[in-house]
């Protein structure tokens, strides 16, 4: 936990994963069991400015740098708006996805170069003057990440005529087996914060599982 108090934790898998499913039940697990204040917002999105980015990015048509790019200034204000300030005043921060995504989806779904990738996390997530959440020479980044892992043929099975699909709703599942790659890639390269949960299970043990990871950190009951 960071020294302010603050807790980020990051909900992360593919479309249709349920990930969403169980983020509002953490907050609620932090509400009644520690009485901390919890800010509950998602990615891309999370302010006025980063909703309207998120439109685009989930309906039109463009390029993965084009797409790389809006979601990495839908992020930055994301993060100066709603997550530096949150974390600031000790808050616990659950977002619904974060920079993960844009390397499972932009980089490993698109194809997108992962260097470039890389570099725009850090001019997003670097350090700021005074700083005191993030030390020098790091990111800000979850402390925790949660994902949810399952199986693209699984997950397209799950969406199948629940809602009218976004452009990445859409795709076959052969770009989820992609973007799965991409979180595995993720995990490896940081594998202390992340938790990963079999979501190829009913949401009852899911939820069980999910528990049972936190209660093992330390950071809820």
């Amino acid at each position: 936990m960071r020294s302010t108090g603050g807790l980020f934790i990051s909900f992360e898998g593919i479309d249709g994963a349920g990930k969403s499913t169980h983020i509002e039940s953490l907050a609620n697990v932090f509400r009644a069991q520690q009485q901390r204040v919890v800010t509950l917002t998602r990615e891309p999105g999370g302010t006025p400015l980063a909703e309207q980015l998120r439109q685009m990015v989930l309906n039109d048509v463009m390029d993965p740098m084009t797409e790389a790019l809006l979601v990495f200034a839908a992020r930055r204000d994301h993060i100066q708006q709603v997550i530096r300030p949150a974390l600031l005043r000790g808050e616990v921060v659950l977002c619904d996805r974060f920079t993960d995504a844009s390397f499972a989806y932009q980089g490993a779904g698109r194809g997108f170069d992962w260097n470039v990738l890389a570099t725009l996390e850090t001019w997003v997530q670097g350090r700021a003057p005074n700083d005191s959440l993030v030390p020098m020479g790091q990111l800000l980044k979850p402390d925790l990440t949660i994902w949810f892992d399952l199986p693209p043929a699984i997950a397209a099975q799950r969406l199948l005529g629940t809602r009218v699909p976004d452009k990445f709703e859409s795709q076959p599942v052969s770009f989820f087996e992609q973007v799965a790659g991409g979180y595995a890639q993720r995990l490896a390269s940081d594998p202390s914060r992340f938790v990963r949960i079999n979501a190829d299970q009913s949401p009852e043990l899911v939820w069980q599982d999910l528990s049972q990871a936190g209660r093992a950190i330390g950071l809820w009951i």
